[in-house]
């Protein structure tokens, strides 16, 4: 039977009955092991053999236990794909794809609003092993111009990071299938639950399952995924030369929290909204930043291609960078850090010089603030950052 994503995500990972209680926990254990024991050699060699053509049998702890495996399953259901390469991060996620498609002599296309870190690894590792990359802007370039002899991938974060600058993943699937590249795309703001980049035409899928997977702070966590069987076969290759592996209990939490999505992201995105209501009424705030706000450049696009939202926002105030220390530190209910996507609300002062690479951006001198609309009460998390605005002193209005 074909039941709903929220129906299959409840049920993933439920733990077989024992045959001989014929009892079950609801979830399966958390499978901590390094060593995995064989019957016999038949049973081993029987192990190897459905290795060698490809599948995935557990014969080490390195390569995941049953639990892995649901996770694995958890990251297919939710983007629609038939491989599911785990990670011990998000940038080990990104690490892997770039290792899995590109070799010395490549060059990569870069969306201009990626994921900052992603830029760092260029500088320090792809520029090493001979890979070169160049950057583009969706809304300016033309991308299939920038397409050079060695071009082998075309890789994106929708919406970008920092500004969300919805993506066109459509039109570029087209450029790259008529040129025979890889499209990948970061992921992590939909998760697979609002938005599928491998429907809309993108070859692999990367998610910082960190994020909204496991949804509650505690887990670090990447996938990579992918719907096509050639590209999971050289992902696998890739993921094993290199021996990432995640901790059963990591996976288990993760398990865990998944569970929880389908009420967890629609209440993010409705606080969120309310939070874009309320800095569109006042004079301090130039700018909300938010696809699925219908003041948004890109909320046509989110329209089209996503099915829901979430928590993330940024906004560009009416003072300096400078001036906007003061509403940061004034916060109490909004955590100062980097990360997104758990049950709490987050603010990050965005650094003027992380914003200059994004053509996204006016690049005027005003102050960018990025949130994370928690799960706290909207009229609370209002009457704090309304005090916060109060402590800016020097305002351009």
């Amino acid at each position: 039977m074909n039941h709903d994503l929220d129906t299959r995500l409840l049920h993933i990972g439920s733990a077989p009955f024992d045959p001989v209680t014929g009892t079950a926990p609801v979830n399966l254990p958390s499978m901590r092991t390094s060593t995995v024991r064989f019957e016999n050699l038949d049973r081993l060699q029987e192990t190897v053999a459905r290795r060698m053509k490809g599948e995935r049998p557990i014969t080490y702890g390195r390569s995941g236990m049953d639990t892995h495996r649901a996770l694995e399953e958890v990251f297919n259901a939710l983007e629609g794909g038939c491989y599911t390469c785990l990670a011990p991060s998000g940038l080990a996620a990104i690490n892997i794809l770039f290792m899995t498609v590109l070799q010395a002599g490549d060059h990569v296309l870069i969306s201009d609003s990626v994921y900052a870190p992603v830029r760092n690894l260029n500088n320090a590792l792809l520029s090493r092993l001979g890979i070169s990359a160049s950057y583009f802007s969706v809304g300016h370039d033309d991308v299939a111009a920038l397409i050079q002899a060695n071009t082998k991938m075309i890789y994106v974060e929708s919406p970008g990071s920092l500004l969300f600058e919805m993506i066109d993943i459509p039109a570029l699937a087209k450029i790259a299938n008529a040129r025979g590249l890889v499209l990948a795309a970061d992921n992590t703001w939909g998760s697979g639950y609002i938005y599928k980049p491998l429907d809309l035409g993108a070859h692999i899928s990367v998610i910082a399952g960190t994020k909204y997977v496991v949804g509650h702070s505690d887990v670090m966590l990447g996938a990579v995924v992918t719907n096509d069987e050639a590209l999971a076969r050289r992902i696998f290759q890739t993921q094993y030369a290199m021996g990432n592996s995640i901790s059963a209990d990591d996976v288990w939490l993760a398990l865990r929290g998944v569970k929880t999505i389908a009420v967890r992201m629609p209440q993010h995105a409705k606080n969120t909204l309310e939070i874009c209501q309320f800095f569109d009424s006042r004079k301090e705030v130039a700018r909300v930043f938010h696809p699925a706000w219908h003041k948004d450049p890109g909320h046509a696009l989110w329209q089209r291609d996503a099915t829901g939202s979430n928590g993330m926002l940024s906004i560009e105030l009416n003072c300096s960078p400078e001036a906007a220390k003061p509403f940061v530190n004034a916060l109490t209910l909004f955590g100062i850090g980097f990360s997104w996507g758990g049950y709490e609300s987050l603010v990050q002062w965005v650094e003027p010089g992380s914003l200059a690479p994004h053509t996204y951006w006016a690049n005027n001198p005003h102050a960018v603030i990025r949130l994370h609309i928690g799960l706290e009460s909207t009229v609370d998390l209002i009457e704090d950052l309304t005090q916060a605005l109060g402590k800016i002193q020097n305002w351009d209005l």
